[in-house]
């Protein structure tokens, strides 16, 4: 038979294959169920979605109006570990698929060789028996398995969606990562905000203490009245010092997020002025497009069943087709002539005729690994419907907390003017003015606090909702099966 009409043979055959390939065992893929609400049970009077919102997508932390946090907050991408961590780890899936996808084409090796040996006089060799040889090989090979049960589609099919998982874990890590900085930014202003608060009592006290040492020295109040306002005040500045330790500690916290050492950020003390935006919340079922995370869990389920595929194609024979050219000579000068070519070519079955059960015992593992998967899909979108209603719930009873805490600002702040102006009528004790000082010092620091918990209950709830981010933000997913 020619080498040509053969090369056509083995082409046709080939083409066969090819179309016999777009059969595939393992299951098909498709997205499991979940329990999904109507609503939200802790909705209350929060917003739903409305298709005139505006809100930004990307630099979802805008929304706040405060010009620190935006210069913060961009700095993430540029310099951040932890968002540098995952963009390699998602550059490592990329390239996995990559590799994945190179099994479907033939890999083709180049050799030269040159040698010089002696065989032995039994080793059948009539021409330079017991002599010494040179030898000169140059030739290529070329081997191509074909995919005639998926194994090779299903291996790039789980690799590309474990790319599409690596993708949304680097959008959920740098959602993480921005609404930590938007929390721990917010929670330093709110310690700005109460140091502010201690450092006014502290200048009230003082005159406190300097009107009551005036009437000791007159002969109004005794001793006792001294002391305690003497107490008061250093009580309020220890307070205030003591605020310092968290503070420096939050502000080395957000220079770490932005990956820069502590020494090289100082952000210094401002008045804790920020908008409290309203969240438009959605409907429980946009979660599932709307998390990164519900959507890594969701590829790597389907990642997890093209593995299936790929354990099962196993019980099937490999069909691999080879050739091989090239020339061969134990002349140099003749290495390269038409008479020393040689060439090969043909295709090889292999099949594993007894494994003791490896093959059972790897789909069995890919099938339990599917499971667990969808179990772990499950459970992150229950995670994230939880999320989502701890958050509205606190932001409705913060809100309701924070209009009882502004009328017990009010009235403490009353009862402090009202105690002071007794004291200076002689009528009551310094004992009475420092409870309303107390009094109206704590309810101020509570109220401070409160709003602190609001601002972040809201960063919790934008990054419980995704931060605006989408599940078509995904990479295409490539070659997968049909």
């Amino acid at each position: 038979m020619k080498p040509c009409f053969m090369v056509a043979r083995i082409l046709a055959f080939a083409a066969t294959l090819t179309l016999l390939a777009a059969c595939s065992v393992g299951p098909r893929y498709a997205r499991p169920s979940v329990a999904t609400p109507p609503a939200y049970k802790e909705i209350g009077e929060w917003k739903l979605a409305q298709p005139k919102d505006t809100t930004e997508r990307g630099r979802w932390w805008e929304i706040f109006g405060d010009a620190r946090l935006n210069a913060l907050a961009v700095q993430i991408d540029v310099s951040s570990q932890e968002v540098r961590i995952a963009e390699a780890k998602y550059r490592q899936a990329r390239a996995l698929l990559q590799a994945a996808r190179a099994g479907e084409f033939p890999v083709v090796r180049a050799s030269a060789s040159a040698t010089r040996g002696e065989s032995s006089q039994g080793s059948g060799n009539s021409t330079r028996a017991g002599g010494p040889a040179n030898l000169y090989g140059i030739g290529l090979d070329a081997g191509w398995e074909a995919d005639l049960w998926g194994r090779v589609r299903s291996a790039v099919e789980s690799s590309a969606a474990g790319e599409q998982a690596s993708a949304a874990d680097l959008a959920a890590v740098r959602l993480s990562v921005q609404a930590e900085l938007a929390s721990n930014y917010f929670q330093l202003r709110v310690l700005d905000a109460q140091r502010l608060l201690l450092d006014e009592s502290v200048a009230a006290f003082g005159k406190s203490l300097e009107l009551t040492r005036n009437r000791y020295a007159a002969g109004v109040v005794g001793k006792v009245d001294v002391a305690q306002a003497e107490t008061q005040l250093k009580s309020t500045q220890a307070q205030a010092l003591d605020i310092g330790v968290q503070r420096a500690q939050i502000e080395h916290a957000i220079a770490v997020l932005i990956g820069r050492p502590p020494a090289e950020l100082a952000l210094d003390p401002v008045p804790l002025e920020v908008a409290l935006p309203v969240v438009p919340a959605g409907l429980p079922s946009e979660l599932l497009e709307r998390r990164p995370d519900i959507a890594a869990a969701e590829r790597r389920m389907a990642a997890a069943n093209a593995q299936i595929g790929v354990a099962m194609a196993a019980y099937f024979p490999a069909l691999t087709l080879s050739a091989s050219a090239g020339f061969q000579s134990s002349s140099f000068a003749q290495w390269l002539s038409l008479p020393n070519r040689f060439w090969s070519l043909g295709p090889a079955l292999a099949q594993s005729v007894f494994d003791a059960g490896l093959r059972g015992a790897l789909t069995d593992q890919a099938a339990a690994v599917y499971d667990a998967n969808v179990a772990a899909y499950r459970q992150t979108v229950l995670g994230g419907f939880r999320e989502v209603e701890d958050n509205l719930a606190a932001l409705n009873i913060l809100a309701l907390e924070a209009a009882v805490q502004a009328e017990a600002v009010q009235a403490a702040r009353q009862s402090t003017e009202l105690t002071l102006n007794q004291y200076k009528a002689g009528t009551v004790s310094y004992l009475n003015v420092v409870a309303a000082q107390t009094a109206q010092l704590a309810n101020e620091r509570t109220a401070a606090a409160i709003l602190g918990r609001r601002l972040t209950a809201t960063v919790a709830l934008v990054k419980a909702l995704g931060g605006g981010w989408s599940a078509g933000e995904l990479p295409a997913a490539g070659q997968t099966r049909r």
